[in-house]
């Protein structure tokens, strides 16, 4: 691939020439599929992954961003939704996310806790009470983390 710039440069006016937001994309070489994340108010239905498939699937076999074949799938991102951006950092501050990084950060690279704060691309982390400062440039994947009400019931 020649960059994760250049393919979001690609398929970002797709994607929001129909209406809807691209959240972010992934390359998993391993199993060569491009994860394309979209969102919109109100969700996303199959439909308009189905839609947004055919429009960049014509758009990425003309301009050809990743070498040999892969597979294109659309997504929306789901209750565990990927983080990309500073500004999904921001917007999920208070929320729990899980965090693998790039490089170590206090001799880890895996962090689980609440995403307390974003200032100047660094993120704060609270986890077990400790807060950890991490740069966002050097977060390989975030993902919010679902909660769930836990609902008191009589006699359990």
């Amino acid at each position: 691939m020649k960059g994760p710039e250049r393919l979001t440069r690609l398929v970002e006016p797709v994607v929001e020439g129909l209406g809807y937001e691209l959240v972010g994309l992934e390359f998993d070489s391993r199993v060569r599929i491009l994860r394309v994340y979209i969102d919109r108010q109100g969700g996303v239905t199959l439909d308009d992954c189905t839609r947004v498939s055919h429009q960049l699937s014509g758009l990425l076999d003309v301009e050809d961003p990743i070498p040999g074949e892969y597979q294109l799938e659309i997504s929306s991102p789901g209750m565990d939704r990927p983080l990309f951006t500073v500004e999904h950092y921001q917007r999920f501050a208070g929320s729990l996310v899980r965090l693998q990084l790039l490089r170590a950060v206090d001799g880890r690279r895996r962090f689980k806790g609440r995403l307390m704060s974003v200032d100047e691309g660094v993120i704060v982390l609270q986890e077990d009470g400790i807060d950890y400062r991490i740069p966002v440039e050097s977060i390989e994947k975030a993902r919010v983390i679902p909660e769930f009400e836990q609902k008191n019931r009589k006699g359990r």
